[in-house]
């Protein structure tokens, strides 16, 4: 199987190469070879069982996309985005990578007429309040962030396309991924990460909300299991709904503190400082709390059912905390 990665310097492309590289298949199929692109040049995993391109280039370019599909890859993992605070921040460029790279991404694939199997990472921002305590299944998509609506606009072209026989298409609503590795980035929730990421490092961190916020997270061992699993089902049993909201953990701010206390100890909790940010809780007050996800559940994926699990995750995967 020839897999591209779009985004694949960012973290889940990143970790999804690097899984591929050390199981060296998908489903009941051996990985043939793999490009990774990314505007940046991605780092290559080592000791894949398999050749790696490394492309860099921006899919909201003209010829970008028809370059990297060039050797028509069976398998499209499309992660490329910029976050939800920089689309809310920067709106034309919102715009120009979170929807006409995509976009553009769709109709390469389109007009070099190949068919393969396109996994679209979304997210939860493409719902908007007014929220029911669980959001289901049935629930309608109307974002009230920039970053959402763009999300939004490319699930209802990837079913399009789908259903027109362009590609084989799933779309993927992501939790909050949380502990995400490295460094703060510009996602507006980027602290949900932080307030544990960095206490376990010996750093403090600044959380800018109320213990009582409440959120929706998968670690990123989800996430990845998450891209492996729509990259090998049986599209035939999503039918044509082809976007679908993962399952995740609701639990509130004083939760995942009290999951750090019991995790790592008292020292990484006295290290989180209180700075509330009302521009920050506005934003964080418009996002959804909880789902009830069925048909991705009936489907075979899943995450975490505490967060103790998914900062102990963190900790193995990371080497979190020495």
């Amino acid at each position: 199987m020839r897999i591209l990665v779009t985004g694949a310097a960012g973290m889940l492309g990143r970790k999804f190469c690097q899984r591929l590289a050390a199981v060296g298949r998908i489903a009941d199929q051996a990985v043939e070879s793999l490009t990774m692109a990314d505007v940046v040049e991605p780092p290559a995993p080592v000791g894949a069982p398999f050749p790696i391109g490394l492309e860099t280039g921006d899919l909201s370019q003209p010829d970008v996309a028809e370059r990297l599909i060039a050797d028509q890859p069976e398998l499209i993992v499309h992660t490329a985005a910029v976050v939800s605070g920089e689309a809310e921040a920067d709106l034309e460029k919102g715009y120009r990578i979170n929807l006409l790279g995509s976009q553009y991404l769709f109709d390469a694939v389109r007009r070099a007429a190949f068919h393969p199997r396109l996994v679209f990472t979304s997210s939860m921002a493409v719902f908007g309040t007014p929220f029911p305590e669980k959001i289901g299944d049935e629930f309608l998509s109307a974002p009230l962030t920039s970053y959402g609506t763009q999300k939004a606009m490319a699930e209802l072209m990837l079913a399009d396309y789908t259903r027109r026989g362009f590609f084989d298409g799933i779309g993927i609503r992501l939790p909050t991924i949380c502990v995400r590795p490295g460094k703060p980035n510009l996602a507006a929730s980027g602290f949900f990460s932080n307030i544990i990421r960095e206490p376990l490092n010996g750093q403090p961190a600044i959380l800018p909300v109320p213990d009582t916020v409440r959120h929706w997270f998968a670690s990123p061992r989800a996430a990845i299991g998450f891209l492996f699993r729509a990259a090998e089902i049986d599209t035939a049993k999503i039918g044509p709904r082809r976007n679908l909201t993962m399952p995740g953990l609701s639990v509130t701010i004083g939760e995942m503190i009290e999951s750090l206390r019991r995790v790592a100890g008292e020292k990484p909790v006295r290290l989180i400082r209180r700075e509330p940010d009302s521009a920050i809780l506005r934003i964080v007050e418009g996002w959804a709390q909880n789902f009830d996800p069925v048909r991705a559940r009936s489907l075979g994926f899943v995450a975490e059912k505490k967060f103790d699990e998914i900062i102990r995750a963190h900790i193995e995967d990371e080497g979190a905390g020495g």
